[in-house]
């Protein structure tokens, strides 16, 4: 269906009261996207997000919100299920860009609950009243506006004014960032338990009840005041470069961070995975740098823990595309504090299969859960005795035309008033020792644990 938005006659014409999905994109002139992020905080600061990509391309601000899709069960198909109900009432020109669909999933919905994350359901939505996107050099800004009234021109026109509002903050007022605020403390939670948990862990991987387990833990960190929301994801993606980077906004609770680990993209139907597992730390020395990168990949423990990852995503790519391309060797990923091995997936989806379907398929990979998945989930519920939230779950976006990008959502933390929770894991095998895993979750640690002044544990 496509109807001129401008026609104020037409849409005051429009039968029916089912709810209609109008979207208007202008294109702008180049500007921050933390500087619109930030434009929206005073109407808006309670729903906002910010995604941009490892190479940049493609970058993504949301403020307030056109609707919201949730769900507690059967998640992935239920989000799939109303997003394709919502863009089938799309009224859009050629020259709109799609409007986008910005969330993400929980780890585990059957883990109990901790305070912090009482925020977040288990799979939580929203397509932004306005929407910012910076693709490969240009700058779009776009209204989105879902409404069942049956004359809809003069709301549609007071948010072209918001809209110049918003753009006129974003390009003609000074940016500020606040400086980071003092820490009060900064707390290990249940280090012992986690400790305990590796240990048990491993001699259930002895006895052959599974291959691998990820076990996580966090740490708190507590503000003199609160964190400006900008100041965190601009701290987080110059600390981080070459990653992916997010933050989503519920109410006062900022869940945010640089994750180097893509879970999948699908790109005018071709369908693109990493599989990142096995890591180690940078060299102080490009010489000792480039050392500890060939040990990586000598390393028998971490390219048998990259196998699993890779094994796992090629049989889903396998199922869900109808052709495939997996590099028979994995390379090196360096980030600032660790490198990783590296192994690109690529394929050609299936025309009835869409992203929340390979994000189903997917999550969690080995690098976060463990194999055999079940029985790994099973035994992180049992010794982990943790609620990750939305740590190491799939986050991302997509758009009405079925492209989109999910990140896992590691090397993150939770802003949740003058308190941060920050988390980090590893994967667990049978010659994991605790003290070795324990030193691991400090260099995971480190990205978000710097963009937020805390101290490194060296």
């Amino acid at each position: 269906m496509n109807r001129k938005l401008t026609d104020r006659a037409n849409l005051g014409q429009t039968v029916g009261t089912e709810a209609r999905f109008f979207t208007e994109t202008i294109e702008v002139e180049t500007l921050d996207p933390l500087a619109f992020f930030e434009a929206g905080r005073s109407h808006y600061g309670d729903h906002r997000f910010f995604w941009q990509n490892a190479d940049k391309t493609v970058k993504l601000v949301g403020v307030g919100q056109a609707a919201v899709l949730t769900a507690d069960t059967h998640r992935f198909q239920s989000i799939s299920r109303q997003w394709k109900a919502l863009c089938g009432r799309l009224i859009k020109e050629e020259k709109d860009m799609d409007p986008v669909l910005f969330g993400g999933f929980s780890f585990d919905p059957q883990t109990r609950q901790d305070d912090e994350w009482t925020a977040f359901p288990a799979a939580y939505f929203t397509v932004p009243l306005i929407q910012l996107k910076i693709d490969n050099g240009k700058t779009y800004v776009s209204i989105n506006y879902v409404t069942d009234e049956l004359e809809a021109a003069a709301q549609f026109e007071g948010l072209r004014q918001e809209r110049d509002r918003l753009l006129h903050i974003a390009q003609v007022d000074e940016f500020t960032l606040q400086g980071k605020p003092a820490i009060v403390s900064q707390t290990e939670l249940a280090t012992d338990r986690y400790m305990e948990a590796v240990e048990n862990v491993t001699s259930q991987i002895k006895a052959q009840v599974a291959e691998k387990v990820v076990i996580a833990r966090k740490i708190k960190l507590s503000f003199e005041e609160e964190f400006q929301k900008a100041t965190a994801l601009h701290a987080i993606t110059n600390e981080q470069q070459a990653s992916y980077h997010f933050g989503l906004q519920i109410g006062e609770e900022m869940f945010f961070g640089a994750t180097p680990e893509r879970l999948v993209e699908i790109s005018k139907g071709q369908a693109y995975s990493a599989c990142v597992a096995g890591s180690i730390h940078r060299g102080k020395t490009a010489l000792e740098d480039q050392q500890l990168g060939e040990q990586l990949l000598r390393d028998k423990k971490n390219r048998e823990e990259h196998q699993y990852v890779v094994d796992m995503i090629t049989e889903v790519f396998s199922e869900f595309c109808s052709s495939l391309h997996v590099n028979k060797t994995p390379k090196l990923l360096k980030v600032r504090d660790i490198q990783h091995l590296f192994t690109p997936v690529e394929g050609k989806l299936a025309e009835d299969q869409d992203i929340f379907r390979l994000v189903e398929a997917l999550h969690p990979t080995p690098a976060l859960g463990g194999v055999p998945r079940k029985k790994a989930l099973a035994i992180i519920r049992d010794e982990e005795q943790m609620d990750r939230g939305f740590y190491a779950g799939p986050i991302g976006w997509t758009d009405a035309a079925g492209n989109g990008e999910f990140a896992v959502a590691i090397r993150s933390g939770l802003l949740s008033g003058k308190d941060a929770y920050l988390y980090a894991g590893g994967g667990i095998v049978a010659d994991s020792m605790p003290t070795e895993e324990y030193k691991e979750t400090w260099v995971k640690f480190r990205p978000v644990l710097r963009a937020l002044g805390g101290s490194l544990h060296e």
